[in-house]
């Protein structure tokens, strides 16, 4: 059966068959590489990632009344992604999904020392095109969400990595000492100097005639 739209006057219009429209969505949804149901979230790595610390069990029952906890720490948007991707790890470790458990608590994890400039470990799990693959990737920032937001830009320039296939595994402060990357050793010179790339002429000492052309550049 067809269903027909009809435009204008009765008996005078012409009809408009929207069926073809109807298989274009179809082979549009077959075409997706994966199905998202109604209530699933895609992991997006949105702005500043934020550090959630998420604890949920499953729902108690009369064989088991007191279940255990499960704690993870979610690096997400939002406290709704990070609910989640708890969600989503928790079903591929145990038994149980969301519809036999129960969050117990959502909480945002602040840095302690937001002013200071750390090195930070990232051991992560990504799915390509050919397979799964463990990393391990060092960055320089001010909070952990701060670098994990680096590593998912990172990630996304250098392996085409989407963020949803992207798996944090474990982040740690590491000391100037234990650092391997070249790109964060350089910063612990303790005479490095940086270069005065640009030098900006303010309004207030500008002059209106210049016997020289004007220059940006540090000479």
């Amino acid at each position: 059966q067809v269903d027909v739209f009809r435009f204008g006057r009765p008996g005078g219009a012409a009809n408009f068959d929207i069926s073809c429209f109807r298989q274009r969505a179809r082979k549009r949804q077959s075409s997706f590489p994966f199905s998202l149901s109604r209530n699933a979230v895609e992991m997006k790595a949105k702005g500043v990632l934020k550090e959630y610390q998420v604890i949920g069990r499953k729902l108690p029952s009369e064989k088991d009344p007191n279940p255990p906890l499960f704690k993870m720490h979610i690096f997400a948007p939002d406290q709704i992604v990070a609910k989640s991707r708890f969600w989503y790890f928790l079903r591929q470790l145990r038994k149980f999904k969301k519809a036999t458990g129960e969050i117990v608590s959502v909480k945002r994890i602040l840095e302690k020392t937001p002013l200071r400039v750390k090195n930070f470990g990232i051991w992560l799990r990504y799915d390509s095109r050919s397979g799964t693959h463990n990393m391990y990737r060092e960055y320089r920032d001010l909070t952990v969400g701060g670098a994990v937001t680096q590593c998912y830009s990172d990630m996304a320039s250098r392996h085409r990595a989407r963020a949803h296939s992207i798996q944090i595994i474990k982040v740690e402060s590491v000391e100037a000492s234990k650092t391997r990357r070249a790109h964060i050793k350089q910063f612990h010179d303790s005479k490095i100097r940086f270069p005065l790339v640009q030098r900006y002429h303010h309004k207030r000492y500008r002059k209106l005639f210049s016997f020289r052309r004007p220059d940006t550049y540090y000479q």
